[in-house]
Order: C-alpha cells, then sequence, then structure tokens
C-alpha cells in the first residue's frame, strides 16, 4: 500500500504546475511570435509593441525555477532531475512535458 502524497507535495504540485504552463505559454510567445517579428519586421512600432513578453518571461522564469526546485525537493527527485526540470522552462514546449511528467509521478503517489 502506497502512502498518499502529503499536503505540502500536493502545494508545490500546484505552484509547479501553475509556473510549467505559464512559462511554456511566455516561451511559446517568445520563441515563435517576438523573436520573429523582431528580426524579420522593419516595422519598429510592432517591435516596440512586443517587448512585454520577453519581460514577463525574463521575470516569472525566476518563480517557475523556485516552483520547480520546490516540487523537486518535496517529491524527493535527484539533482539531475531536478536541473533538467528547472531548465525545461527554457524551451518552448519542454516545460509542458516536464508538467505532465511531473503529474504522471504524482498521481503513482496516490494510486
Amino acid at each position: 500500500m502506497t502512502q498518499a502524497p502529503s499536503k505540502s507535495l500536493t502545494s508545490a504540485m500546484v505552484r509547479f504546475r501553475i509556473m510549467a504552463i505559464w512559462s511554456g505559454v511566455m516561451s511559446i510567445l517568445l520563441w515563435f511570435v517576438q523573436v520573429p517579428i523582431h528580426v524579420f519586421s522593419h516595422n519598429t512600432t510592432l517591435q516596440g509593441n512586443l517587448v512585454w513578453i520577453a519581460l514577463v518571461h525574463g521575470y516569472t522564469y525566476p518563480l517557475y525555477v523556485l516552483a520547480a526546485f520546490q516540487y523537486c525537493l518535496k517529491a524527493r527527485r535527484s539533482f539531475p532531475t531536478t536541473i533538467i526540470f528547472i531548465l525545461a522552462g527554457t524551451l518552448p514546449i519542454a516545460s509542458f512535458v516536464a508538467e505532465r511528467r511531473a503529474v504522471r509521478d504524482y498521481n503513482a503517489l496516490k494510486n
């Protein structure tokens, strides 16, 4: 019989999921909207209107790092897994993959 996840692990999981999804969305906007427009567009007004994407992603990525670190600490993940979870926030789709893996592992603890 497996033991149910603790309340602190559950809250760490919720924070990580929120930040992983947020970081993934902001990373997709950064890589596939702002960067191509910045590189290929000569419209400086359009480029200036999209600068918020990089700012929001840059300021919220440390929150993702903290959430990933806290989740991995509470879930007793290995150091390499923790690093992979933290670096997943830098690639457009990787944070979604990390979030799904964390949910799968968390649900395995519940069952």
